[in-house]
């Protein structure tokens, strides 16, 4: 059975099945705003004849504030100067500011949600959209103040990178010790679980691709690996020390892709740096294959940042937007087929963690093992 086909025809299905849905949620918001903008000007008016009537403030009630999905969502997978714990508890975050005066450190339980300014040494900061900007004398942000200022905080994004990091650390750490301990025994516990991802990465991913130089680049690919896994299994995790968008961060995967061109042209041969340059064609079609393969340089790595962010990004949307439905539709009837969506979303977003370390740490062997190829 060609399980390739299978696994790509049902996700061809979901694709169609979330498309409908999607489809159907926009035509009821389309509708939803349409019944609105008919009733706001009914509601106004009985709202003034009330107050003319009974001559008292709030005589028509609070209006009820609407649920803004694409806000909500945008708030998940963005960056934050706090960590979100639970309700209207978060956990704050060192603020870390570089500014022509001096360095500026402080919590950003200062700014009390975005609710209030915080007065530092040499500037007033404000809180706006989770950026951080400087407030002038006459209360309004200066923004060319606020352009000066250099952010080095320990944003959500930072502190669960270095969760991640720590429990890599602690895992490898109790591994290489249980190899240790136990020479020439077959592993156990733990050990027994990680020796066979490694075994994986390099007879699958190195050996094939890098050839016999492999063992050079096993330490580089096996960090790329483990660290996106980490981070793409964490941020599946919806509570504390879970739930950041570590690896859908664009900044985050420019750096890991900046770290695979670095390697790859640092570690190039003269046949490769010949390929790129002096191209074995025409000499009237040189020109456009140098420009060709320098393009191709930057593509590469380019395509390894794109892919990475986009897959879980992407991912974060769907499970946000589904669970989304059943505060749009504002009824619990939805509630179970939103539910059953995110448990299937979730359980293919376990295989996209695994597959997009999977793909990031093949593609750069490939790139390495066609840097270092000797001549035949």
């Amino acid at each position: 059975m060609d399980c390739n086909r299978v696994f790509v025809s049902k996700v061809k299905r979901l694709t169609i099945v979330f498309t409908l849905l999607i489809a159907f949620l926009s035509i009821k918001i389309d509708t939803f705003a349409q019944v609105d903008s008919a009733v706001v000007p009914v509601d106004s008016v009985l709202a003034d004849s009330a107050h003319a009537a009974v001559g008292e403030h709030g005589a028509a009630g609070h209006e009820e504030k609407k649920f803004e999905p694409t806000a909500v969502i945008m708030e998940h997978i963005a960056d934050s100067h706090m960590w979100h714990l639970w309700g209207h508890t978060s956990f704050p975050l060192p603020v870390i500011l570089y500014t022509p005066s001096g360095l500026e450190l402080f919590s950003s339980a200062n700014f009390h949600h975005g609710e209030h300014d915080y007065n530092g040494k040499f500037n007033n900061y404000r809180l706006e959209e989770d950026h951080i900007k400087v407030v002038g004398a006459n209360g309004k942000i200066d923004e060319e103040a606020s352009k000066t200022v250099l952010d080095f905080s320990i944003t959500k994004n930072i502190a669960a990178m270095f969760v991640a990091i720590l429990l890599i650390l602690i895992v490898f750490i109790s591994v290489a010790g249980a190899y240790k301990r136990r020479v020439g025994k077959a592993p156990k516990g733990l050990q027994s679980f990680i020796e066979p991802v490694i075994v994986f990465v390099r007879d699958d991913i190195a050996k094939p691709n890098i050839g016999h130089k492999y063992a050079k680049f096993m330490p580089y690919l096996l960090t790329i690996f483990f660290f996106i896994l980490f981070n793409n299994l964490l941020g599946l995790v919806p509570i504390f020390p879970g739930g950041a968008n570590v690896t859908g961060n664009i900044a985050l995967t420019f750096v890991m892709a900046l770290g695979t061109l670095l390697i790859v042209n640092l570690n190039g041969n003269k046949y490769y740096w010949k390929h790129i340059f002096l191209p074995d064609v025409p000499f009237w079609l040189w020109p456009l294959m140098v420009v060709v393969e320098v393009v191709g340089i930057i593509s590469k790595p380019f395509a390894l940042m794109v892919r990475l962010f986009a897959n879980i990004t992407a991912g974060h949307i769907i499970v946000l937007s589904l669970i989304s439905l059943i505060f749009i539709f504002e009824t619990l009837a939805i509630a179970p087929v939103s539910v059953a969506f995110v448990i299937f979303m979730d359980i293919l977003e376990l295989l996209v963690a695994f597959l997009q370390a999977f793909i990031f740490t093949l593609l750069t062997a490939l790139f390495i093992g066609m840097a270092v190829e000797e001549h035949h």
